[in-house]
Formats: C-alpha cells, sequence, structure tokens
C-alpha cells in the first residue's frame, strides 16, 4: 500500500507492488499458550491492523490476505461460526479506519453462502473505502485459485454463446481479464506463515510468477520484522520471468 513514511531500504523502487499473504497458524499459537483457538484467530485478526500501516510505508500498493478458503467450510460448525462472527466485527471496526488511512477494501470469493448480515457488511465497508487512493487490502474469503479461474472460463464461455466473442479469441490475455484482481498489478510475492509449504488453491492465476517466502513464524506473532525479512529475501531474488540473464551465455569456440 503506497503511502507516507520513509525506510532505510528503498522499497518504492524495489519492493512489490502486491503482497498475499495466507494467514497461518492462528490454532496452533493458541495451543502453544493453552489458549482455545478462538483466542487464536482473535490474535490473528489484530494483526492485520498493524500490517496494512506497515504495508503503507513500505510502499506496498495491494495488500491481500487469505482469510476463509472455499475449503474452510468443512472445519468444525462452532469454528466457522467463530470466523464468521470475527470477519463481520473486523469489517464493522476497520471500515472508517481504513477511509481514516485511505485504504479501499475490496472482498473477493462467493458471498452468496455468507448470511446477509455478513454480505450487508462487506458491501457497507466496501462503500465507505471506496474513495481510498493510498493502497488497497484485499480480503479473500470463501475463495478459491480454482474457482476463480472456472469463474472466468463460464463468463468467456457465455460470451462466445452469446456471440460477443469467437472461441479463438480466447487466451491468456482474455482469461486474465475476468479473473478476481484484474485490474490490479499481479502478486510480486506471496507470504504463507506457519512454516507450511503450499499455496492451497490460493490466487493460483495471478501467483503464476509471484516469488515464494515460507516462515515458520505462526501468523498472530508475524509483525514488522518478519515483514522486512520476506521483503529482503524479495528484494534478492532474481525475477527472469521464463528469460534468462546474459550472464555466462557467451558462446565458446
Amino acid at each position: 500500500m503506497s503511502g507516507g513514511g520513509t525506510r532505510v531500504m528503498d522499497y518504492e523502487s524495489q519492493g512489490p507492488r502486491h503482497i498475499a499473504i495466507i494467514m497461518d497458524g492462528n490454532g496452533r499459537w493458541a495451543a502453544r499458550k493453552g489458549l482455545p483457538p478462538s483466542s487464536g484467530h482473535k490474535a490473528g485478526v489484530e494483526r492485520i491492523r498493524d500490517l496494512i500501516e506497515a504495508c503503507k510505508e513500505r510502499h506496498v500498493e495491494v495488500l491481500t490476505l487469505f482469510a476463509f478458503s472455499s475449503e474452510n467450510w468443512q472445519r468444525p460448525p462452532k469454528e466457522v461460526e467463530l470466523l464468521m462472527s470475527l470477519f463481520n466485527s473486523y469489517l464493522r471496526k476497520e471500515a472508517r479506519r481504513m477511509q481514516e488511512q485511505g485504504v479501499r477494501l475490496r472482498v473477493i470469493g462467493r458471498r452468496d453462502r455468507f448470511s446477509a448480515r455478513l454480505q450487508r457488511a462487506i458491501a457497507e465497508a466496501e462503500d465507505i473505502t471506496r474513495e481510498g487512493t493510498s493502497g488497497t487490502l484485499v480480503i479473500a474469503a470463501d475463495y478459491g485459485g480454482q474457482w476463480d479461474i472456472a469463474q472466468a472460463a463460464k463468463t468467456l464461455a457465455e460470451e462466445v454463446a452469446a456471440g460477443k466473442r469467437s472461441p479463438d479469441s480466447i487466451d491468456e490475455e482474455a482469461l486474465s481479464q475476468h479473473v478476481q484482481l484484474a485490474d490490479l498489478p499481479p502478486v510480486d510475492l506471496l507470504i504463507r506463515s506457519s512454516g507450511e509449504q503450499r499455496i492451497s488453491n490460493f490466487t493460483l492465476w495471478q501467483c503464476a510468477y509471484s516469488e515464494f517466502y515460507f516462515t515458520d513464524t505462526l501468523w498472530p506473532d508475524f509483525g514488522e520484522a518478519e515483514l522486512d525479512m520476506a521483503l529482503e529475501a524479495y528484494r534478492l531474488r532474481d525475477r527472469r520471468f521464463g528469460g534468462r540473464n546474459q550472464v555466462g551465455l557467451e558462446v565458446r569456440a
């Protein structure tokens, strides 16, 4: 999220424009402290507020957070109910704060499986923050990368059936215009906390050329220091996007 603040390292010119995070480890964090899982989820939500400000200071334009996956409906009903309650509470409490910060909120994923109350909270929070120009916070809720791509393919198929496009016009560019976040920069850096090393059906299309960073830090403990470690690792990567440097490619007779 681009915005005020300066750092010793030049993140504006060398840092990622778009960071996506799989916020993992709330339950384990709570278990290690002898607390119920609900305490871990609540601590994880509190971490988001600090991270938004940290990203603004480091000139990150977009922060996308994986809050609730399509597969998370399979969790125990009481845990799902808690997560929905926390999501609703977060939207109600933080929308005005984000408005004051100039941060625009977007929620991606299915909404039809949410309660009417939560759907209203999402719409209201997006409306309150829609004029934000200091950065974008994206919350992925009831979201899956495969669902995202399938929905884009379905839209293109409907356009073909309606005579609005030909099958030959469907290519990578056409599909990229119909997936979620099509109007935002692609994900430069994908971070996952808690030590797991998989992307769990998250932003599959948008992360085609992302750099991945995995940390053992559990999400409620992921602070500015951990963010800076991820950013420093990103800055040291050689991003070639399928190409190759010329170094070492000289042909010798």
